[in-house]
């Protein structure tokens, strides 16, 4: 089933409670914080239903249709057919919705196919993992998750911590029907949004910390399930002109809070075992599934970046500078760099179990650190084009519906182009690249998939060492170093 836009609002006036500040909120979808953004992530499952994106974005399994995301990929055309679907959902974002109902369907996709990994934790769960991938898809629904303990509560001998009172989430009580959960759990980005979310772990447990290895799966309305949003932007944003951007696509992050949460035994998936509780995601394609999605995500991203730089070198009239040349080239061989790790990820898959194909995760993990690492410098490169551009513009574009001033504004702030053509493009600029919701993406471009250490131990660890020091040390063995010579000593 392919579900429509109507439909996913109203699946989220289901009861939820959500925390903004002092606030309940009773109707994300009427709310000025968050009504839009349901109204952009609607758009998209509408868009995908359309005739001429439904067979791009979806696939027929024994008659019936899916979304792409949760193809389990056999061959390296349905992973070309993952990719296209990725990119084509996150272009409809301008690659602003990192967290699109792809993302966490792939990671459990990944996980789908490895099964029998689960049941080794407990009988039937690797069953139950079945199950849920099968009824995430044939509802369509939007999956969120919350993979990371709160900062005071993690590993404390990772974190050279002691005596740590935790707030983490853990399973309190294990009963006839299930478990029950209390804490918090972070970081929801699109929970708000969301269907259900996914509680897993993909920070290192300590062996001691046995009671926060559960992976289970929660509805957002679950009775003692809150929802805590940081600031929205949406509701900050002045409009559609000021904040195009802002005003739409702000997908929120938020800290979940669990108090005697009741989840049944069909969904929970992974109990007690610390060490599998991450490396669930690693043992199988999970991980490289889900962060596939993000890579392509970010190319769509940096297609925004690379428009945006053009039209200020075009509207500012500085295309034949050599410099300015050389900058946008710069950046044009970086994404053009990107697109090829990513194509190449799929050139080079690899076949797990089961028979099932994913992305090279060698190749995978160097676009990922490259994104993570090289964000802030395209951002800082295409402000550094728009120079005091955005600050000439007036304050909001209320003045517009005034006869005189806007008068006065097209006398003298046209150039090259009208002065409402300039308008429009630093107002689209800055919210991309300049507004709060610009410095909240340069946050969480760095850091949405882990610190920049993390990326460090994916790429050494994937690295084959033996195979580039090999021949080093064969060369060091044929270098024909003289043998000592042989003296003798007369005595007299």
């Amino acid at each position: 089933m392919l579900r429509a836009g109507a439909d996913y609002l109203e699946s989220l006036r289901d009861g939820r409670q959500v925390c903004l500040g002092n606030e309940r909120v009773k109707d994300v979808t009427q709310h000025p914080a968050f009504r839009n953004t349901a109204r952009s992530f609607a758009a998209l499952y509408d868009r995908k239903r359309e005739a001429e994106h439904v067979d791009t974005m979806s696939y027929v399994e024994n008659g019936e249709r899916f979304p792409i995301w949760f193809l389990k990929p056999r061959n390296r055309e349905d992973l070309r057919r993952r990719m296209i679907g990725h990119r084509r959902l996150a272009s409809w974002s301008y690659g602003l919705l990192g967290r699109s109902p792809d993302h966490v369907a792939s990671f459990v996709t990944g996980l789908a196919m490895q099964p029998e990994l689960f049941e080794g934790n407990r009988k039937g769960f690797g069953d139950n993992l079945t199950r849920y991938y099968d009824y995430l898809r044939s509802k369509d629904l939007f999956a969120s998750y919350v993979v990371i303990g709160p900062q005071g509560g993690r590993n404390p001998e990772l974190y050279n911590r002691k005596n740590v009172q935790s707030p983490a989430l853990q399973v309190t009580k294990e009963t006839d029907g299930g478990v029950v959960l209390n804490g918090m759990k972070m970081l929801g980005t699109g929970a708000v949004f969301s269907d259900v979310t996914w509680i897993g772990n993909l920070l290192p447990l300590a062996p001691d910390q046995k009671g926060q290895a559960v992976t289970c799966a929660v509805p957002m309305n679950a009775p003692g399930l809150s929802i805590w949003p940081r600031k929205s932007f949406e509701q900050a944003a002045l409009g559609p002109v000021d904040n195009p951007f802002s005003s739409r696509f702000d997908e929120s992050d938020a800290v979940i809070v669990f108090e005697d949460v009741k989840v049944p035994w069909e969904h929970v998936f992974l109990l007690d075992d610390a060490t599998l509780s991450r490396e669930m995601y690693f043992r199988t394609p999970s991980h490289v599934m889900g962060n596939h999605q993000a890579v392509c995500r970010f190319l769509e991203k940096f297609g925004v970046i690379l428009g945006l730089a053009y039209k200020a070198a075009e509207m500012n009239d500085v295309l034949q500078v050599p410099a300015v040349r050389e900058i946008l080239s710069r950046l044009a061989a970086a994404e053009a760099g990107l697109r090829g790790m990513i194509a190449g990820s799929i050139e080079d898959a690899e076949t797990g179990p089961n028979g099932y194909m994913y992305v090279n995760r060698r190749e995978l993990y160097a676009a990922l650190a490259w994104c993570t690492t090289n964000y802030h410098q395209l951002a800082e490169t295409v402000r550094e084009m728009l120079g005091a551009g955005p600050f000439q513009m007036p304050a909001d574009s209320n003045f517009l519906s005034d006869p005189e001033l806007r008068e006065q504004f097209e006398t003298y702030w046209a150039g090259k182009t009208s002065a409402l053509e300039r308008l429009k493009f630093m107002k689209l600029a800055w919210d991309y690249l300049g507004s709060e919701l610009a410095g909240r993406h340069g946050q969480y471009e760095k850091f949405y998939a882990g610190p920049q250490f993390v990326h460090a131990f994916y790429n050494f660890g994937n690295c084959p060492w033996d195979q580039y020091k090999g021949p080093i040390e064969s060369l060091m063995q044929q270098m024909p170093v003289p043998e000592t010579p042989t003296t003798s000593r007369k005595t007299g």
